[in-house]
Formats: structure tokens, C-alpha cells, sequence
């Protein structure tokens, strides 16, 4: 180790590397962190710990399956799909499918995860090389030779509260909120989430190992809405969504328990999924971004009654204000449930930490940092 300023000194990612293969390397939840350093204090704790584990499990629409068929004979061109619950289109390769979450993508994913088989009705567009138009047939997931679950927004540093001014029930991305101001969603599980443990996400990167309901997966690059120049706080951490991911994950490694599919109100699907990341603690910077409480931790209420691409954010809100349950908007008070599973974030950092110290998941730093230099622009 080299020394930084202080008396915390700096660590490499071969050090915490070699400490893994010896079966030395020490690590934490992210709660467990914080609990350890506000009781022997922050040099301390960082003796005492090289990992730290951070996790969500957030719902989300913005995945999509990759199934990667066999072929028919005679060939088949696939065009339209329709697969248990599940609508989807083919196109980008002969028996190729491309089936979106909110498409009933979520309930086929758990279906096929708990062993079961489902109808596969396909339509072709004929061609003199691909003949067939149509094809009938069962599906179960040892059938499907290839796939893939791709979140194209895996990781986000925050998330946003969602709140209605109009009257009776006004859909959003999470689920319905009662208005006008009388109920919230909040999207983001606050201290202990990977994006408000980890300022810009800058332990992660293309290439980096990220545990994906319950199996090991990959950032392939930036996510959707990536927007690293978003406001921050004097700590480093972003005051709404800010940077942001994109996962892939052999669905063949994919736990049923890990994994929650849902019905939202207007009849489209979403889906829960455990996520974990390592923070390798490196330096004392990274140390200390990990100390941010609940009360200095926030997130934006965005007026979801107006649909409007920049919608109304009439203020924001502590996570201590959010996981109390309540939170009070001038005065209104509103009732605050969460848009996401605590208890699968927890059940994934324990198995992520698991995993760390048996030596059964890689701890490496990225091969490619995430884009500093994008921002979100306006579809006109």
C-alpha cells in the first residue's frame, strides 16, 4: 500500500486481488460499513474492510429478453412473436427474438425460470430461402439453445418520487399515486443503493462484474438516460437520476428467487431483479461517500399529473423522510411506499459478499469507465 494524506492509505485493485485469492479479503454491506464507522470511526473501519457491497432491486420496464432459437425446417423468418404471455418481433437474425419486459416479457422470464413450458406461436416473412410462414410449437428454458435479459437502465446513481396534483389516480412508471398530493412512490432505496453508494458510478464501467438476479452479469456500457453532469451535492452525490448503466446476464444463470415479475394498472408488466456491485474501498474519498445518512441523502418529486417531458418538481425529499413513511410538501402530508424490494437488495448483497470472499465472483475495476461527457437530450 501507498500513503495517502491522512492516516488512511491507498489500496490497488491488484492488492485487493491478491487478498481475494489468499481468502483475506474483508467485506460489508454498505449499512454495515456506515454502523462500523460511526462506532470505532472511519480509519478503523477501513482497516477492517477492502469490499464494500451495494444493492437494488428496483422495477423497471426498460429491459428487454434475447432469445436465440434453433432453426425450423423449412427455415422460418421470424417477424412476429408470441410466447406464453409474452408479444415480441424478430428481424435482427432468422429465429432470433426480441420480447420487451412490458410486453409481458416480466411474467414470461418467471415463468420460464420456475420450469415451465409455454406455447410459441411464430410468423415469418416468406423469402426462396425461408419458406415458412408460420410455426406452432412448446418452449421450455432448456429448449432455448442462447438468451439474454438486457436492462438497458440497470444501475442508476438516484432515483425521483412520484406525485400527482390531479385528482384520483394517475399512472406512473412504478404504479398508480393518489392525488392531488396524497400519496408517493419512491424508486430508489436510499443509503445502501449502488448509485447513492457509489457518486457517478465510477467503479463501473464496460466490462465490469455486476451480480444480476442472482447470477454473475456485465455492464456493456452507458444505460439509458446516462446524464453523469446532473446536480450534485457538496458530498458528490447526485440530487436525482444521474449516471446510469446498461446490464447483460446469461439467462441460464438467472434464480427464480431473485427475480419478481409484476402487473401494473394499464395491463403492462415490469420486473423486479436483485442487483449487487462491489465497491473496492481504494482511497479514503470512497470511504467517506459511503458515510452519507439517510438525512442528507434526496431525491426529486416529480409531478407526474402533468405529461409533460420536463415535468414539475415542487421539491424534494429526505430518504429519512421516505423510509419513515411520510413525507410533508408544504401542508400536505403524503404517505411514501417504496417502488422497489429492500428485501431482495438485501438477499442480493448477501449473496454478493458471499461470493467475494469464497473467491467465486472477480473483483476487477472497469475496462472502460462510464462516458463523462453525455448528457440527455430533448426529442422534438
Amino acid at each position: 500500500m501507498s500513503s495517502s494524506p491522512g492516516t488512511i492509505p491507498n489500496r490497488s485493485e491488484t492488492e485487493l486481488q491478491q487478498w481475494q485469492r489468499e481468502g483475506r479479503l474483508q467485506v460489508r454491506s454498505a449499512t454495515a460499513f456506515r454502523a462500523l464507522a460511526q462506532e470505532q470511526g472511519l480509519e478503523q473501519a477501513y482497516r477492517e474492510t477492502h469490499v464494500v457491497v451495494a444493492s437494488d432491486a428496483e422495477l423497471t420496464q426498460q429491459a428487454s429478453l434475447v432469445l436465440h432459437l434453433g432453426p425450423s425446417d423449412p427455415p422460418i423468418r421470424v417477424r412476429q412473436v408470441r410466447f406464453g404471455p409474452a408479444e415480441g418481433h424478430g428481424g435482427h437474425g432468422n429465429t432470433d427474438l426480441l420480447i420487451p419486459m412490458g410486453s409481458g416479457g416480466a411474467p414470461l422470464l418467471s415463468a420460464l425460470l420456475k420450469g415451465q413450458r409455454l406455447p410459441l406461436s411464430i410468423g415469418g416473412a416468406p423469402s426462396q430461402q425461408q419458406p415458412k410462414v408460420e410455426l406452432e410449437t412448446e418452449l421450455g428454458l432448456a429448449e432455448i439453445p442462447c438468451g439474454r435479459l438486457l436492462l438497458h437502465r440497470g444501475i442508476c446513481e438516484n432515483g425521483v418520487v412520484a406525485v400527482s396534483s390531479r385528482e384520483g389516480l394517475t399512472p406512473t412508471p412504478w404504479g398508480p399515486v393518489l392525488g392531488p398530493w396524497t400519496s408517493a412512490l419512491y424508486s430508489c432505496r436510499g443509503p445502501g443503493s449502488i448509485g447513492l453508494s457509489m457518486p457517478g458510478l465510477q467503479d463501473l464501467g464496460a466490462g465490469s462484474p455486476v451480480l444480476v438476479g442472482g447470477a454473475i452479469g456485465w455492464v456493456s456500457g452507458p444505460g439509458s438516460g446516462h446524464n453523469p453532469a446532473t446536480k450534485r451535492s457538496p458530498s458528490g452525490h447526485a440530487l436525482g437520476p444521474g449516471a446510469c448503466c446498461a446490464l447483460q446476464v446469461d439467462l441460464h444463470g438467472l434464480k427464480p428467487s431473485a427475480i419478481r415479475s409484476t402487473r401494473l394498472p394499464d395491463g403492462s408488466s415490469g420486473l423486479l431483479v436483485a442487483i449487487a456491485a462491489p465497491i473496492p474501498l481504494l482511497n479514503r474519498s470512497r470511504a467517506e461517500q459511503l458515510l452519507a445518512p439517510a438525512e442528507a441523502l434526496s431525491a426529486p418529486l416529480l409531478d407526474f399529473g402533468i405529461p409533460r417531458r420536463v415535468r414539475p418538481s415542487p421539491a424534494s425529499a429526505t430518504y429519512a423522510e421516505l423510509l419513515s413513511g411520510s413525507i410533508r410538501l408544504g401542508e400536505r402530508q403524503l404517505s411514501a411506499a417504496p417502488a422497489h424490494s429492500p428485501r431482495l437488495a438485501e438477499e442480493a448483497a448477501a449473496q454478493l459478499q458471499e461470493m467475494l470472499q469464497s473467491g467465486d465472483f472477480p473483483l476487477r475495476l472497469p475496462l472502460a469507465p462510464l462516458p463523462s461527457d453525455r448528457t440527455v437530450r430533448a426529442l422534438n
